[in-house]
């Protein structure tokens, strides 16, 4: 009775797994699919045990039982049975360019004019992953932010010929699941998530690299300051609130702006003796060991919960 509708997920890794979660938490009966049959009996088995502890720490979403969520949730054998009935195909296969072209051709020829094909990738532009395919109309970049059940954000990119209805389309659907889509109206290099995090990343390199800050107090400038803001509003709104609007900052500021600006140095290498000071620098708070990282991501994702449960308390009326 609380079937919305059929999703059908190519997986690979914790993207693909959270995908399934989030679809489900929706109330959509979700098959998954991978070439290696062992792939999908371990992202059953996983999904079991993040969503049993989801449900313990109190953390689980929808508004349905764990198990009525798990009762949604099935792998396929076939790619042909995957997509029989689906409304909505999300790809999660790694970022190879050439390995996702050949799945999106091969879902192509095997899908009716109603389906939306969408990809989870970061980096390759539509232009390029949907090249030639017949049903290009109906193709949609649906990016998540890692890890995807913790931050709400997707980034949707269309593809040059992409219909307008499969953008409102994925965004209503991402709505539903309780996501929070944002429409890139055309494609670029990085979408903006990545254009705006390499931006920070560019000049916190060559504010190490230059000796300005450590690489500790570099982090916390973002963890104890801009981070704390931008955890609610955004580098436009603090400009908005900064002033007494966004024309009274632009008269105010914009010039001392420019003029920092120019001051910025060029692309880092990224230099591989920066990189051993920087990991030097991050290994005394976290070392780089798989049981020290895992710990680490762990203790971030149960931060990330409980700022979205802050965030929903506090949402503007």
């Amino acid at each position: 009775a609380f079937i919305c509708g059929i999703l059908c997920v190519i997986i690979h890794g914790v993207i693909g797994r959270s995908w399934a979660m989030l679809f489900a938490s929706g109330g959509f009966q979700v098959k998954l699919y991978d070439i290696e049959q062992q792939q999908i009996r371990n992202a059953l088995e996983n999904i079991r045990k993040e969503m049993k502890l989801l449900e313990q720490a109190g953390s689980l979403k929808g508004s349905l039982s764990v198990e009525e969520q798990l009762s949604l949730i099935s792998g396929c054998p076939n790619i042909q049975e995957a997509v029989e009935g689906a409304m909505h195909i999300q790809e999660c296969v790694p970022e190879d360019l050439e390995l996702k072209k050949k799945i999106f051709a091969q879902l192509d020829s095997i899908i009716d004019d109603r389906v939306i094909l969408s990809s989870s990738t970061s980096c390759l532009m539509p232009s390029k992953l949907f090249a030639g395919l017949v049903h290009v109309k109906q193709c949609i970049v649906a990016h998540p932010v890692n890890p995807p059940y913790y931050i709400p954000l997707v980034e949707l990119v269309p593809h040059p010929e992409t219909a307008p209805t499969t953008v409102d389309r994925t965004h209503a659907l991402m709505k539903k699941i309780g996501q929070c889509p944002m429409r890139v109206q055309k494609e670029v290099a990085g979408f903006v998530l990545n254009r705006l995090q390499y931006a920070i990343i560019s000049e916190a390199w060559r504010l190490v690299e230059e000796g300005i800050v450590s690489p500790s107090d570099l982090d916390l400038v973002m963890s104890e300051g801009l981070g704390m803001r931008y955890a609610f509003i955004g580098p436009l709104e603090t400009m908005h609130l900064n002033a007494e609007g966004m024309l009274s900052y632009c008269d105010r500021y914009s010039e001392g702006i420019k003029h920092v600006l120019q001051t910025f140095g060029p692309i880092p290498e990224f230099s591989r003796a920066t990189a051993e000071k920087v990991n030097q620098d991050m290994c005394m708070k976290v070392p780089d060991d798989p049981e020290h990282l895992a710990a680490r991501r762990q203790w971030r994702d149960e931060c990330l919960m409980r700022l979205a449960k802050l965030k929903s308390q506090v949402q503007p009326q």
